[in-house]
């Protein structure tokens, strides 16, 4: 008897489970929510959330409310992948925004094609992402390369950085963005003085920093997150290097300004978002993420947003949680966020809308230059 009750209240809870589901149209999202590269995936999330609680308040899609459900990838591909996987077989859900690092959006990208469920990457700038020929893989985020050829020319003739030293994380869009910058750097005239790579979580810099300092290089590149690059920058001023300093990453950030501190004073970024930037949909946005968490979003709240909208988007034209028909209405996007404008070209890569090069001013990303994403066709 007891058995059969047991039996009785597990068979109840997955008819309200599945009801739940009926009842909600469901969202994955995979993002860092541990390690080096939490403090990252926690905004992108933060902004995921915005978008959510924007378009429920407006009656959902389709009628129905949207529920995210949020996995931890921690930017690994073996944790990524096992993210996607329960996504897709358990809380069966018909699209998935993630996966952050490139090399754990890699491997999510393999998965999304198995299960044939669309993938959507709002920060994955790994050049070469959307050159694999994945039908089901989008990407609503730059490209390194873009963001090289944009700036490289303003880092040069203006900034006079001639003799560059690379520093950057040792994953697949550490060693992408060294190469792009270094490439369109190279062919204007400058020099690469040295490339240097650390590992997700590293404490310790001075060595490597005591070698960039000895080779008195004008500018030093730098790919980092939040966590790995204040640490960074913040010895790079205790060995008192004096170059000025530029990259890519989570520079023009609230969390990075309040780790680094001082340290981030006159730090140049080329980021695909800033606060700072002056459109009515972005004053919106700023806004609405001020008022819910206390603090100014970044470029990954900014992405976890547009991604989400775009799905929403994308769900409310195909008039159907179905995978395929989602991706088939993705294609077809036309969405205005808080940078710009949002079209996938025929390989699933967005343009249309900015990327700006900042330089930090008491904390506050002063926008130097601006460009636009273009389709390259």
């Amino acid at each position: 008897m007891r058995m059969t009750v047991l039996a009785l209240s597990v068979v109840a809870s997955a008819a309200a489970m599945t009801a739940h589901a009926a009842d909600t149209i469901r969202i994955g999202v995979i993002q860092p929510l541990t390690g080096s590269v939490a403090y990252n995936g926690a905004a992108d999330v933060n902004g995921s959330k915005i978008a959510v609680k924007e378009r429920n308040a407006k009656g959902g899609v389709l009628g129905k409310q949207v529920e995210l459900v949020v996995e931890d990838g921690e930017c690994q591909p073996s944790k990524t992948v096992n993210a996607a996987e329960k996504l897709i077989q358990q809380d069966k859900v018909p699209v998935i925004s993630g996966a952050f690092c490139s090399s754990a959006t890699i491997a999510a990208m393999s998965v999304a094609a198995k299960y044939k469920v669309p993938l959507l990457s709002g920060v994955s700038s790994k050049s070469d992402l959307t050159e694999r020929g994945n039908e089901w893989f989008f990407r609503s985020a730059e490209t390194d390369g873009l963001l090289a050829r944009a700036f490289a020319k303003i880092l040069v003739d203006q900034l006079h950085l001639k003799k560059i030293a690379y520093i950057g994380v040792n994953d697949d869009w550490g060693r992408g963005g060294m190469n792009e910058f270094s490439k369109q750097i190279e062919a204007m005239g400058g020099e690469t003085a040295m490339k240097l790579y650390f590992d997700h979580g590293t404490t310790d810099f001075y060595t490597m920093l005591t070698r960039v300092r000895a080779a008195k290089p004008d500018g030093v590149f730098v790919a980092a997150e939040t966590q790995d690059g204040s640490i960074l920058v913040k010895q790079m001023k205790e060995v008192n290097l004096q170059s000025k300093v530029f990259g890519v990453g989570s520079w023009a950030t609230a969390d990075f300004v309040k780790l680094a501190g001082d340290a981030a004073q006159g730090i140049h970024a080329a980021v695909p978002y800033a606060y700072t930037i002056d459109r009515p949909e972005n004053k919106k946005f700023v806004a609405a993420y001020k008022t819910e968490y206390g603090e100014l979003p970044g470029k990954y709240s900014a992405a976890g947003y547009n991604a989400l909208n775009i799905i929403m988007d994308a769900i409310e034209r195909a008039g159907s949680a179905d995978p395929d028909k989602i991706r088939q209405a993705m294609a077809k996007t036309d969405y205005h966020g808080p940078n710009g404008s949002f079209k996938f070209d025929a390989k699933h890569q967005a343009y249309g809308f900015d990327a700006v090069l900042v330089r930090l001013n008491d904390g506050k990303p002063e926008i130097v230059a601006q460009a636009t994403v273009t389709d390259d066709k």
